[in-house]
């Protein structure tokens, strides 16, 4: 299965932040949309992405004051993308050797939509358990 495929399931809405607002801004906006990570956009261009995590670890080494930096500061800035014709197997590799959650998904430099450790789990699930009453019935028809 394709990147591409699981966008047009789950849809291409991403949420984003801007490098300059607080991490404060950032956990409520992470708690009202549900979401693990948002991409970090400067003028309609990713610069870097910002999870859970990272308020965490902020908050773990500064306390409280954590909250009034600017995103900037502790988003991963060397950001890993996904493009829409990238294979689910591929990605989960990719995420699992470097312990990240979320991808960023760009076509032609231009942001298309996120896709999450999740997604590509619950992805592959569907392929095999397809994979598998396929094979049932092949067998029953036998």
């Amino acid at each position: 299965m394709l990147v591409s495929q699981i966008l047009k399931t789950k849809g291409d809405a991403v949420f984003t932040a801007t490098p300059n607002e607080t991490l404060g801004a950032l956990a409520a906006l992470l708690n009202a949309r549900r979401v693990g990570a948002l991409v970090v956009l400067d003028n309609e261009r990713v610069v870097g992405i910002v999870s859970e995590r990272d308020v965490i670890r902020a908050v773990a080494e500064e306390g409280a004051a954590a909250l009034s930096r600017p995103v900037g500061d502790v988003m991963t800035k060397d950001v890993i993308f996904a493009e829409p014709g990238d294979r689910v197997d591929q990605l989960l590799s990719r995420m699992t050797d470097r312990r990240i959650r979320h991808l960023p998904v760009c076509k032609d430099d231009r942001l298309v939509g996120i896709i999450s450790i999740g997604d590509l789990v619950k992805s592959k699930i569907g392929e095999v358990e397809a994979e598998a009453d396929g094979l049932r019935a092949y067998i029953a028809a036998g």
